[in-house]
């Protein structure tokens, strides 16, 4: 097996070796991706989108059904993952296309 020196950064020049494993012992991990942020909307940003009035998108991200998926700020105020609001669309769409047949 191969042998790696490695010195160190410290004053001393302190040296330590250390025995390196064949290839095949070598774990190799995928180099990390950087991660996508998406933006929170707001209450007003959604009410725009489904096209309802504020007080439905505050109503249906607390008690009433269907329920919207929100995130509770610290300041009581809210905020929402497009992604998710998307999911919730795509669902409505799917039960409301459940009932067509049904009929």
């Amino acid at each position: 097996m191969d042998k790696i020196t490695f010195l160190s950064s410290s004053a001393n020049g302190f040296e330590s070796t250390m025995k390196q494993p064949p290839d095949s012992q070598i774990i190799r991990r995928p180099p990390k991706r950087a991660v996508e942020v998406e933006s929170l909307l707001t209450a007003e940003d959604v009410a725009k989108r489904l096209n309802v009035s504020n007080d439905w998108v505050w109503d249906h991200s607390s008690r009433k059904k269907p329920f919207l998926p929100v995130i509770r700020m610290g300041d009581g105020t809210l905020r929402y993952r497009q992604s998710a609001i998307e999911s919730f669309i795509d669902e409505r769409e799917r039960i409301s296309a459940m009932r067509r047949r049904a009929s």
